[in-house]
């Protein structure tokens, strides 16, 4: 990822974080609208799933400026999903459902750079997130 690109990520983020409560839900109805297979692999009540999603996102785009620090944490993550019945394919739905949310919450800020910054940030950290798994469960 190029320095550009992480600015557009970090700067989009901090105009998204303020409506983190509404961005979750917009997040989590596009995900259960694409993979409605993956609803149950979630609790009933969403609230606190809400704010972790807020959490972490907040955490790996704040860190993207020092991957090296917060790769392991994107690792323990993958490794974990193992035991949510998560699988690879579940990643793709995830990403869709992200840059929709983005698209939504950034209205017109949400320009083709910064969609394509985000795509790739988001396809590093699956990355990492899938391999980890991958080598967990092997």
């Amino acid at each position: 990822m190029t320095p550009e690109k992480i600015t557009l990520v970090q700067d989009s983020f901090k105009k998204v974080a303020p409506i983190a409560g509404p961005a979750a839900d917009i997040f989590y109805d596009k995900l259960f609208e694409l993979a409605p297979q993956v609803r149950p692999l979630f609790p009933d009540d969403m609230s606190e799933q809400k704010k972790k999603l807020m959490q972490m996102l907040a955490i790996a785009v704040n860190g993207l400026t020092k991957l090296d620090e917060i790769l392991p944490a994107v690792q323990d993550l993958g490794r974990r999903h193992n035991g949510y019945e998560v699988t690879p394919e579940h990643y793709g739905y995830v990403g869709e459902a992200l840059l929709f949310t983005l698209g939504k919450g950034l209205g017109d800020d949400f320009t083709p750079e910064v969609k394509e910054a985000w795509a790739e940030t988001y396809g590093v950290l699956a990355g990492v997130m899938i391999d980890a798994q991958k080598a967990a469960a092997a």
